[in-house]
């Protein structure tokens, strides 16, 4: 009888954890995070929830306040964003406006996960040092209304520390490459992310 009760837990545990890891591919697949898509537009070897891209760059990358073109814009984790986010800049406009690229910030025709290029972001901080910003937000048709708080930017030009160049045999994925339009084979990114 004992054994008969813990083959029948066993197996409704086993089926339990492979329901879960199931749901989680169908999760995925739903829409596109800003990680896997700044890591491949930048170069920036760097993995994990956005809000630790800073703190994870010390030491292996160089950082700064100051945006350059290719540099990761390292957004800090709030109570609107918990954990946090990463655009890569394309564009230096002027010393308080840039454009950047990247995911999963404004959802379009009512789908998250989509790709944003040219992006106008505007530095709001006091001391004009890109601390705090408002980001154009496709609903509205503007800037966001929320000033975002920034921890920083990661410079992608510079080498890892004891590796080689994070471009140097870099091929961008199918939804990185400038034809590629949001809801195009959306199955094609997910499946090009691998992870």
């Amino acid at each position: 009888m004992f054994h008969r009760r813990f083959l029948t837990a066993a197996v409704a545990s086993a089926m339990t954890v492979a329901g879960l890891l199931a749901s989680v591919p169908a999760a995925a697949k739903s829409y596109l995070q800003c990680v896997p898509f700044a890591r491949a537009e930048s170069g920036v070897e760097i993995r994990g929830n956005a809000k630790t891209w800073w703190a994870q760059a010390a030491g292996s990358y160089e950082r700064g306040n100051e945006p350059r073109q290719g540099a990761v814009m390292a957004f800090a984790g709030t109570r609107g964003m918990p954990m946090g986010h990463v655009a890569v800049v394309k564009k230096i406009v002027s010393d308080r406006e840039i454009l950047i690229d990247h995911a999963n910030w404004s959802p379009i025709g009512g789908r998250r996960g989509q790709i944003e290029r040219g992006v106008r972001v505007v530095d709001v901080s006091d001391a004009g040092d890109w601390s705090l910003v408002r980001v154009w937000y496709a609903p509205i048709g503007d800037l966001g209304l929320r000033a975002n708080p920034v921890q920083g930017f990661i410079y992608a030009d510079g080498e890892p520390a004891g590796a080689a160049s994070p471009k140097s045999n870099f091929k961008a994925p199918v939804w990185a490459q400038q034809d590629w339009k949001p809801g195009n084979g959306l199955e094609t990114v997910v499946a090009s992310l691998g992870h």
